[in-house]
């Protein structure tokens, strides 16, 4: 089975010395976004869990003990866009992150760092020919350390128009021309591009639109290959993603993304992190009264370790 770490927050950037210390302690706990009083404890075994997934904006923080995840197959995607501080506040230099990321994949193996540019907008400043100057540039600078990029463009949730005031959907004329031409560049440096959840219409540009988490992605990046339960499907519509089982909680990255889909406002996040105790099973706070604890049921998907644990 796969344990995901970024759909909800960004746990190596911010995380890692609780990230690390649940590795070894072997389990954590994590509460129902939705239903709170839910908590289900998961092992952190590579006896069941055969892909530790990750989303991160900066990677840094995890680099100096990656030999505590040897035994795990590992997927990595980090986001490195064109964007500033006014977009992107917590963010450090691109620089730093792309020097991390090539890093990063020295490490865990080029197959297992992909990037992703995302998500794409255009405003005055940052104009169509912008993101075409921006991609080829970061594209040449991290060539021959991922053979993967994911492109998405923003969506305009709720929270997204508040915090983004003024932002608006890319143009269906913009998107191909970004497709065609992102396209051509991953060509050029051995990069293949994927969309997810963005329909099909970049297909014909050589873009693969299935999802960027699909079980050939992660088949790709751990070396192994995966029988997929029949009960196990994707999280959503639009896409192949295996997005299930995701540790992080919502409301607790401090980067501050004005696009952000996974944090409400400021005062909400910096309330959460203020119950952040790092030695805590928890990500966000500890057990309360009420709690319904329910020990996952995992096993590995790996073909030739079939059998069933509990723990």
């Amino acid at each position: 089975m796969i344990i995901n770490t970024g759909s909800r927050t960004d746990i190596p950037a911010y995380f890692s010395s609780w990230f690390y210390r649940r590795i070894e302690e072997g389990y954590v706990m994590v509460r129902n976004p939705y239903y709170p009083e839910q908590v289900t404890r998961y092992a952190l075994s590579p006896d069941v869990v055969d892909a530790l997934s990750f989303c991160t904006k900066n990677p840094g923080p995890m680099l100096d003990r990656l030999s505590a995840l040897e035994a795990f197959g590992q997927l990595w995607y980090v986001t490195i866009t064109p964007y500033g501080h006014e977009i992107e506040p917590g963010v450090p230099d691109k620089e730093k992150v792309m020097e991390s990321f090539c890093r990063l994949a020295e490490v865990a193996g080029v197959q297992a760092v992909g990037w992703r540019y995302d998500p794409i907008f255009i405003t005055e400043k940052y104009s169509l020919d912008y993101h075409l100057k921006a991609f080829r540039r970061m594209a040449g600078r991290l060539a021959g350390y991922t053979r993967r990029c994911v492109i998405s463009f923003i969506d305009l949730y709720e929270k997204t128009r508040r915090n983004f005031p003024g932002v608006r959907s890319v143009t269906k004329e913009e998107r191909r021309m970004i497709g065609r031409e992102f396209a051509a560049v991953g060509r050029e440096y051995g990069i293949r591009l994927y969309t997810c959840c963005e329909g099909d219409e970049l297909g014909v540009y050589g873009i693969d639109t299935s999802g960027c988490m699909t079980k050939e992605v992660i088949e790709e990046a751990i070396g192994r290959r995966l029988v997929i339960p029949r009960g196990i499907k994707p999280a959503r519509e639009g896409c192949r993603c295996l997005l299930g089982s995701d540790i992080g909680v919502y409301n607790s990255c401090p980067h501050g993304c004005i696009y952000c889909y996974a944090n409400y406002d400021k005062g909400t996040v910096e309330a959460n992190l203020r119950l952040h105790d790092p030695t805590s099973p928890f990500l966000i706070g500890e057990s309360r009264q009420g709690d319904r604890v329910t020990r996952a049921r995992q096993a590995s998907w790996a073909d030739d370790q079939l059998s069933l644990f509990e723990l």
